[in-house]
């Protein structure tokens, strides 16, 4: 991911979180603030966090992170580790 895909995608969340921020703590109507909450709120889980899987994902395989029947297998092979202290 390079320098400036990540600066707008910081960008981009802060944006969000100042407008949930300024529904939550402005000086607003109930409607208008219900709507900067949820308009910071949609932005974030809808365009930035998608955004940022696919840019954080690009060129990993995915077949690593699935479970399939292969990797369960490998899980259980190797050794767990003993905790002596709980």
């Amino acid at each position: 991911m390079t320098r400036a895909k990540k600066n707008i995608l910081a960008l981009a969340a802060i944006s969000c979180l100042g407008a949930i921020a300024y529904g939550i703590a402005g000086e607003l109507p109930v409607d208008e603030a219900h709507r900067w909450t949820g308009a910071g709120t949609a932005a974030l889980f809808l365009l930035v966090m998608p955004a940022f899987l696919a840019l954080a994902s690009r060129g990993k395989s995915l077949k690593n992170y699935m479970l399939t029947p292969e990797n369960i297998e490998k899980m259980q092979r190797k050794p767990s580790k003993t905790t002596d202290n709980q």
